[in-house]
């Protein structure tokens, strides 16, 4: 008789993709004697690609002529085959339904927009979140170069490998990790931006400075009042730095697509992302982010990780920027469903970033509840003395 054992026959696949993408910094992107788009779009052999503009609705509000500017830009640099521009929800909105996602998917077909096409995608970080994944998805990947259009999409959100779009209230429930073509930071489009929307934009600068950059921290303790005033060179040096600092975590941190539980760039979104669901998106993204920040701080503080000084300082910071750390949404936040959910989010093995120090960022696999809890109700109760910020070494 023969041997009725299974037989297994394994053949192992390996292979590495090296991805790479410039981030460019400039001013006025479409007046026609800046040649960074132009050059950007020659340099990746898209002179002959057909460019499908998708631009943000609160973009294209306040810069009414820019499809005149690109058309007489496009026209000028005699670059790429322009097609008619979609118009695209700007923020949350963006993300909240795929009436849009399916509008973009019929053009692409009607448009015979192909992989070697470009999506130029113009706005926001959630409306770029949205787009990238769009792009993503048809036929398996178009090309995109975002340009982003808030310091929130500038520093952190638009700079990134993720894409994504919410689903039944979860934020970025689908989505998908697709490195773009490139990054243009026009900072002229910040000019028209609302106080709110800049300010919220700071809250990522200083979350990356104290998990990575302690110098950096200590250049946006000292220029608050610069920062809260948006005065455009500290601005710029913000959101160039923040930017760098993303950047060399999603290089240097050996897991860009996040396939581990580790998330320090995550810090202080935990409660972050479950407060903007709980004010159904009313506050916005970098407000949340600022709470989350300093209740994760208080929380280092109190389980005996960080010093006095350094909460002092990163409350200082928060506060003087202009952010409500005690905002009314915290009497709502759950801590054990919000920390549920986002272990959920991180797949299945909870990890939370704390701090150490500034700059020294740590993480664990547990939080107490009852002390978390106790956290959140002296930050919403403002059961904490704010007052001038310590000097650091």
């Amino acid at each position: 008789m023969g041997n009725d054992s299974p037989i297994a026959h394994e053949v192992m696949q390996q292979f590495q993709v090296s991805y790479s993408y410039p981030v460019i910094f400039t001013c006025d992107v479409f007046d026609a004697t800046n040649p960074t788009l132009a050059n950007l779009l020659r340099d990746s052999n898209c002179t002959s690609s057909r460019i499908f503009p998708v631009i943000d609705t609160n973009v294209s509000e306040r810069h009414p002529n820019w499809w005149q500017h690109l058309t007489h830009y496009m026209t000028h640099h005699q670059v790429g085959t322009l097609l008619p521009p979609l118009s695209f929800p700007g923020g949350e909105a963006a993300k909240q339904s795929t009436e849009q996602i399916e509008q973009f998917y019929q053009i692409v077909a009607d448009q015979c927009i192909d992989r070697h096409s470009v999506v130029l995608a113009i706005g926001g970080g959630a409306m770029l979140d949205a787009v990238g994944y769009a792009a993503a998805t048809a036929h398996r990947g178009i090309r995109m170069i975002r340009m982003p259009t808030t310091v929130l999409a500038q520093n952190d959100a638009g700079v990134g490998v993720k894409n994504g779009i919410n689903f039944r209230g979860r934020k970025n429930f689908v989505g998908t990790f697709a490195p773009p073509m490139a990054v243009l930071n026009d900072f002229r489009f910040l000019d028209t931006l609302l106080a709110r929307d800049q300010r919220a934009g700071i809250a990522e600068a200083a979350k990356v400075a104290l998990i990575r950059d302690k110098v950096f921290f200590n250049k946006l303790l000292s220029q608050r009042f610069q920062l809260a005033r948006f005065e455009s060179e500290p601005m710029q040096y913000m959101i160039r730095r923040c930017a760098e600092l993303h950047l060399q975590h999603i290089a240097s941190s050996g897991d860009p697509f996040e396939n581990g539980s580790a998330r320090p760039l995550d810090f202080g979104h935990w409660a972050a992302h479950k407060m903007e669901e709980l004010s159904q998106h009313q506050l916005r993204h970098g407000e949340a982010v600022a709470i989350g920040i300093a209740l994760d701080a208080l929380y280092s503080q109190r389980s005996g990780m960080l010093d006095q000084g350094d909460l002092q300082n990163i409350l200082v910071l928060l506060t003087d920027l202009g952010f409500r750390l005690n905002d009314k949404i915290l009497t709502s936040l759950n801590v054990e469903q919000a920390l549920q959910e986002f272990r959920e989010h991180l797949g299945g093995n909870l990890c939370i970033t704390l701090l150490r120090g500034i700059g020294n960022a740590v993480e664990v696999n547990h939080i107490d509840i009852n002390l978390m809890q106790e956290c959140v109700d002296s930050l919403s109760k403002q059961d904490l003395k704010i007052g001038e910020s310590r000097s650091i070494a």
